[in-house]
């Protein structure tokens, strides 16, 4: 993703948490992350991650133990993950990740926006192919740090590229290497500001203002949506 998609997102996140509506989502992927891989974060690396996002994004401790301990109820029994793909206008590609109890009202809801807005849902796999999936982990880089040094550190846990931009670093690695690279960081003592699973584009395009204000529409809609997680665009 482009540092335009980037400010964008992180535009969002901040306007997610004024409205405090990222905190259900951040809540959920505790939820199936602990539902997932059991209760502990020791030996839990996505729910250990999870918990330091939300804490990135200042969900309260009792909301945070509240969704462990919900991932043994009933309720969460009956929440799943899954996946859509669309095309909006201009060549825009989606990926959303979704953790819903109504898989119907999910796809419905989805279909809507895009049908109303110049997009449509996509059969499932067809753009698959069009994304990379890698575990991502992202820190700030500080003035003591020697980043040549944190690369060469980071080799052994799976690290493919190490980029720099506005000083915040992505640690990027396999999504099979997930828990290495985030130990691998960890051990290394660094602070992760966020980190999980990613959708990276395998050829980003770039739109005008004009034709990425029709996209944001879409983008917009689909994240405000409950049972989205997360949404990745090929949006350069």
């Amino acid at each position: 993703m482009g540092r335009a998609f980037e400010c964008r997102r992180r535009a969002k996140e901040a306007r997610w948490d004024t409205m405090s509506r990222v905190f259900p989502k951040l809540s959920k992927a505790i939820t199936m992350a602990a539902k997932n891989g059991g209760p502990d974060p020791a030996g839990n690396a996505p729910l250990r991650m999870a918990i330091a996002n939300a804490k990135a994004q200042n969900l309260p401790k009792d909301k945070i133990d509240a969704a462990i301990k919900r991932a043994a109820g009933n309720d969460a029994a009956d929440i799943v993950e899954v996946y859509y793909e669309g095309k909006g206008p201009h060549g825009s590609l989606f990926y959303i990740e979704c953790a819903t109890d109504n898989t119907n009202r999910s796809v419905v809801n989805l279909k809507t926006i895009f049908n109303k807005n110049g997009g449509q849902i996509v059969q499932s796999g067809q753009l698959d192919f069009m994304f990379n999936r890698k575990a991502v982990v992202e820190f700030e880089v500080t003035p003591d740090m020697n980043l040549e040094e944190i690369e060469f550190a980071l080799i052994d846990s799976g690290l493919e590229e190490l980029n720099v931009e506005d000083g915040l670093a992505r640690a990027i690695a396999p999504y099979t290497e997930f828990s290495a690279l985030t130990q691998g960081v960890e051990a290394l003592g660094i602070a992760t500001k966020k980190a999980g699973l990613e959708r990276i584009p395998t050829t980003p395009v770039e739109l005008t203002e004009a034709q990425m204000d029709e996209v944001q529409v879409i983008l917009d809609k689909v994240e405000d949506d409950d049972d989205v997680q997360v949404v990745f665009t090929n949006i350069a």
